[in-house]
C-alpha cells in the first residue's frame, strides 16, 4: 500500500476474535507490528462517532483519570508502531484526504495485530488523534476547529488553557511529551520561513488562517515550550457584529464608520486581548476600494478585503545575526511605494516617528494600534517611543507633531467580566502650552452588574455637536450623517 515502508510485510488474512482489552504491559510489549506473509482481511470501517467538541476540552472527572492515562499510553504505543511502519516520504506525496485514509488503514491494521479492543467511539478518537499528530497540529486540532475560542495557551506538554467568552479555563488537552510539542511548534513556524530552537528561542509566526502565534522554548521557558495562539474567526467581523455584542452603540458605530470614510488618522489603544486588531479590521472595511493600502506588521494578521492591498512583514535575524528587517525599515520603505493609507499592525518602537511623519505628509486615513490603558496614556506612550528612538527633539515639538498627525484615538478594553467594550472615542485637538488637549465624543459608563456578575453599562455621547473633524466630514459629504448620529446619541 502506498505510504508503507517497503520492508514491512503484512499480517495474514485473519481477523482476531474479540478478546478482553489487554493490560498496559501487554500493549507496550511490542513496539511495531510483527511481520507476516500476507495482508489481513480489511476490517469493516465503523461509522464515525465523533464525541462532542466540548468533551475534548473540558476537564474529566477524577474517576476517569486512570482510563485517560491508559488511553494516552496506548496511543503512544500505536503511534510509535505507525512511525516504524509508514514511509513518510511517500506519504508526503499524497493529498491531505488520501493521506488520512492511508493512516487510518494502517492504524486499524496495527490495532488488529496487537489485539487492542476498543469501543467505536474510542477507536474513532484514536484514529483522529493520530491523523492530527502526523498531518496536522496534533492535540491542538480540536481547539483550532472551534470558532468560540479566542486564545490557546499551551504551558508545556501537560497543561493547555483556552479563553472562551473572555474567561480562561483549563482543558484536558495534553501532548505525549515536550518533544511532540516542540515538533508542532517547529511545524507552525517553518510554514512562514522561521525557526525556533535553543539558539533562537523566541519566535512570532502565524497560521494559514491568519491566527497569531508566539513560541518561546527552553532554555528561556523553564517548564517546556510555551505556545500561545491568538485565534482569528473564519468569518471576518464587521462593525455591526460589535454593535450586536454591545461593544459599541449603534450611533457610536456610525461615527466610527464616518471616521474611516473621511480618512481621519486613527490610533487604536488598548490592553492585551482588548480587541485592538479586531477593531482595526472592522475600521478598514470603510476604506474605498480604489485606495492603495500598505500594511506593516510583525506577523501578518490583518484581513483587509480591498483589492489594492500590499502586505509587508518584518523579518528576524538569521543564525549569523544578519538580515533583520525592523518595523521602522518597513514603514520607511512603504513611503516610497506610493501608499494612500499606511496601516501599522502595532506601534511599539521608533517606527512611531515615521508613522507620524507619514500621517502628516499626505497619507491621510492611516491607522495603527498600541498598548495603553487610556487615550491620554496612549499619547504619552507615543511620545516616549519617539524619545527612546534617539530623536533629540524638544518635548513641545514632539507633542505638536502628535497633535498635527493624530485625529482620533479609540480606546478598547476587556472588562473584568471578560466582555470587550470600546470605552472612548476621543479627538486630539491641539496643544495649550505643553499640554495636549483632547475631547471625548463617546464614553462607556459602567452602571453596575447583574446577578450573574456581568457588567451593565451604556455608551453615552458627551454632547459635542460638531467635532473637530466636522469640516473634513463636510469635504467628504458625510457631515449630515455625522450630525444625525450625534443628535440621536443625545436622546
Amino acid at each position: 500500500m502506498f505510504g508503507r515502508r517497503n520492508d514491512t510485510q503484512s499480517a495474514p488474512r485473519t481477523v482476531a476474535a474479540p478478546q478482553p482489552a489487554p493490560s498496559l504491559a501487554q500493549v507496550e510489549k511490542s513496539a511495531a507490528p510483527a511481520p507476516h506473509a500476507a495482508k489481513p482481511a480489511p476490517k469493516p470501517t465503523p461509522a464515525p462517532v465523533v464525541a462532542p467538541v466540548a468533551k475534548t476540552v473540558t476537564a474529566k472527572p477524577k474517576a476517569s483519570d486512570q482510563r485517560s492515562e491508559n488511553y494516552y499510553q496506548i496511543k503512544t504505543t500505536i503511534f510509535n508502531a505507525l512511525i516504524d511502519t509508514i514511509d513518510l516520504t511517500q506519504l508526503a506525496q499524497l493529498d491531505g484526504e488520501s493521506a488520512r485514509e492511508e493512516i487510518r488503514d494502517i492504524v486499524n491494521e496495527i490495532l488488529s495485530i496487537k489485539n487492542v479492543v476498543m469501543s467505536i467511539s474510542e477507536q474513532e478518537a484514536l484514529l483522529q488523534d493520530i491523523c492530527n499528530d502526523v498531518l496536522g497540529y496534533g492535540p491542538l486540532e480540536p481547539l483550532l476547529a472551534r470558532d468560540d475560542i479566542a486564545d490557546i495557551m499551551v504551558n508545556g506538554a501537560d497543561r493547555t488553557f483556552i479563553e472562551v467568552g473572555g474567561k480562561v479555563e483549563l482543558t484536558n488537552v495534553r501532548f505525549r511529551d515536550n518533544s511532540q510539542l516542540m515538533n508542532i511548534c517547529q511545524r507552525i513556524v517553518s510554514q512562514v520561513g522561521r525557526r525556533v530552537d535553543e539558539s533562537s528561542p523566541i519566535c512570532d509566526a502565524r497560521l494559514p488562517d491568519g491566527s497569531r502565534v508566539n513560541v518561546i522554548v527552553p532554555p528561556l521557558a523553564i517548564d517546556g515550550p510555551a505556545l500561545t495562539i491568538r485565534k482569528f474567526r473564519r468569518e471576518k467581523l464587521t462593525m455591526q457584529n460589535l454593535v450586536e455584542w454591545g461593544s459599541i452603540s449603534q450611533e457610536g458605530a456610525e461615527v466610527l464608520a464616518i471616521i474611516g470614510k473621511v480618512r481621519c488618522n486613527t490610533l487604536i489603544s488598548g490592553g492585551t486581548g482588548s480587541g485592538k486588531t479586531t477593531l482595526l479590521n472592522c475600521l478598514t472595511a470603510f476604506i474605498e476600494p480604489d485606495e492603495r493600502v500598505i500594511t506593516c506588521e510583525d506577523a501578518a494578521e490583518l484581513q483587509l478585503q480591498q483589492p489594492h492591498v500590499v502586505r509587508l512583514e518584518t523579518r528576524p535575524p538569521n543564525l549569523e545575526g544578519q538580515g533583520q528587517i525592523t518595523m521602522t525599515e518597513l514603514v520607511r520603505n512603504c513611503l516610497r511605494m506610493r501608499p494612500e493609507r499606511i496601516i501599522v499592525g502595532e506601534v511599539r518602537g521608533p517606527e512611531a516617528f515615521d508613522l507620524l511623519q507619514a500621517m502628516n505628509t499626505g497619507h491621510d486615513g492611516s491607522m495603527g494600534t498600541l498598548h495603553a490603558n487610556s487615550p491620554r496614556e496612549a499619547l504619552s506612550r507615543l511620545e516616549g517611543m519617539i524619545t527612546m528612538g534617539g530623536f533629540a527633539l524638544p518635548s513641545k515639538t514632539i507633542r505638536e507633531m502628535i497633535t498635527g498627525s493624530i485625529d482620533i484615538i479609540i480606546q478598547a478594553a476587556r472588562l473584568r467580566d471578560g466582555s470587550r467594550r470600546i470605552t472612548h472615542i476621543t479627538e486630539v485637538l491641539g496643544t495649550e502650552g505643553d499640554v495636549i488637549i483632547t475631547q471625548d465624543l463617546f464614553v462607556y459608563d459602567i452602571q453596575g452588574e447583574d446577578e450573574s456578575g456581568k457588567l451593565i453599562g451604556k455608551h453615552k455621547a458627551t454632547g459635542i455637536a460638531r467635532p473637530a473633524f466636522w469640516d473634513r466630514a463636510r469635504y467628504y459629504n458625510q457631515h449630515h450623517a455625522l450630525g444625525a448620529a450625534l443628535d440621536r446619541a443625545q436622546d
